[in-house]
Formats: structure tokens, C-alpha cells, sequence
């Protein structure tokens, strides 16, 4: 069964519920994936925009809060306390307003994917795998069951594994 998580939310499941993560139509977005190898949870954080949530609240709409928020939902779930366990695969960040005078329009992709690196390696989670950038949309399953590896299908392209 799919658990779509749409822009600005986050999902999280346990590899034994048969059940798998679905981001349609990232653009600019970011999908942060994790998954706690040992307690074989899985999230996923769908993440809009860069900076952090006005009010502090972890939530997954903007890159500084959406790790926080991730990590609690895992942990209620039995994942670890320790953001060091968690592997990481980052998909998204593209430029998509590839429109005439584009290149003075903010390339928030870019932006969103430095954001969430940012984040990543500050908290020392490993970022396993990646697929990023490009002027494409791409839409990612996240299948806790295949040891938190994710294919992802490119608009108009082929399918990866990541």
C-alpha cells in the first residue's frame, strides 16, 4: 500500500507493515528519506521551502524544521533518540522554472538542497544517496523493506534506484 505524504508533510512506517512512502511531482522540493537500519523504521519529509518554520515549530514545510520533526515521529515509532543511526537519501531540487528570463528568477531547488544538507550533516546523519538538481520533476517510493534504498522515476525520463 502507497502513503502519499504531500508538500509540506512527513510520514513514517515500520519495514514490517508492508506499506511504502510516495512523493509525487517533487520540483523544486525535497524528499528527505531516512531510515534506522537497526529498528527498520522509515520517514519521509516532503520539504518546500529553505529556513526554518517562523514560529520553531518542527514541521516538514521548511528544511531547519523538517529533520526535527522526522526524528520525533520516528522515535514514537521506535526508531532511535540518536540522529547518527538514521541513513539518509536526498531527492529533489530542481529548477523547473526553466521559463525566458529564468535566470534571474530565485532557484529555490538549489537553495532547498543546500538547506537540507546543511541540516543533515550538522545532525551527523550519513547521506547515503542522492538525486538532485537537473530542470525536471521526479516522484520517489521509499520501500523501508529493500533496506531503505528508493527509486525514483524522472518526469519524462527513466526510473534510478538511489
Amino acid at each position: 500500500m502507497s502513503i502519499p505524504v504531500g508538500l509540506g508533510q512527513s510520514a513514517v512506517i515500520r519495514a514490517d507493515a508492508g506499506e511504502h512512502l510516495v512523493a509525487h511531482g517533487l520540483g523544486s522540493c525535497i524528499a528527505i528519506c531516512l531510515f534506522d537500519p537497526i529498528s527498520r523504521v522509515a520517514g519521509l519529509a516532503h520539504v518546500v521551502l529553505p529556513g526554518s518554520d517562523p514560529a520553531n515549530r518542527p514541521n516538514a514545510r521548511f528544511a531547519g524544521t523538517a529533520l526535527p520533526a522526522l526524528l520525533e515521529a520516528l522515535w514514537a515509532i521506535g526508531g532511535a533518540s540518536d540522529p547518527r543511526r538514521y541513513h539518509a537519501r536526498v531527492v529533489g531540487g530542481a529548477h523547473v522554472l526553466g521559463l525566458e528570463g529564468g535566470d534571474r528568477l530565485p532557484r529555490i531547488g538549489e537553495q532547498n538542497v543546500h538547506a537540507v544538507k546543511v541540516v543533515l550533516t550538522s545532525a551527523d546523519v550519513p547521506i547515503l544517496g542522492e538525486h538532485v538538481g537537473g530542470s525536471y520533476g521526479r516522484t520517489v517510493w521509499f520501500d523501508p523493506q529493500d533496506g531503505g534504498r528508493i527509486r525514483v522515476r524522472n518526469i519524462g525520463g527513466g526510473e534510478v534506484e538511489v
